[in-house]
């Protein structure tokens, strides 16, 4: 399963925006629960979603978003409305107070992960820094 791309993910820094403070390492809007269940529907073989992340891009880290199989014992675990979320240790200290949201448009549909913790972000998005 490692490499394949099961949606794409924009960043988006958040300036100014104060955050309230959550026991959870993410919180996820209602558009991306109602996503992922959609995504998960029929796939009882995984226990949730596992985002990741790696270096990418122009700006250095890029998230990534696969099926989650099982969960080790450094993995963080979101659960929000019935679904799973599996934060790979890698990933976790960048997505603390991160609003994970999902958003249609007429050109595109895409998970974008709202994120107070980003100091910059390239043009399209895919990449940040922390």
């Amino acid at each position: 399963m490692a490499g394949r791309v099961i949606a794409t993910a924009t960043v988006r820094a958040v300036k100014g925006k104060r955050t309230i403070p959550t026991r959870a390492a993410l919180t996820l809007t209602s558009s991306a629960v109602n996503k992922i269940k959609d995504i998960l529907n029929g796939k009882s073989e995984y226990i949730g979603l596992k985002i990741g992340v790696r270096q990418r891009g122009c700006n250095g880290l890029s998230y990534t978003l696969d099926y989650a199989v099982d969960k080790s014992k450094l993995d963080e675990e979101v659960v929000q409305d019935g679904v799973r979320v599996i934060i790979d240790r890698k990933a976790q200290l960048s997505l603390l107070g991160t609003e994970m949201d999902y958003i249609e448009g007429k050109l595109s549909s895409e998970f974008v992960f709202n994120n107070p913790n980003i100091k910059g972000t390239c043009g399209c998005g895919e990449s940040f820094s922390v």
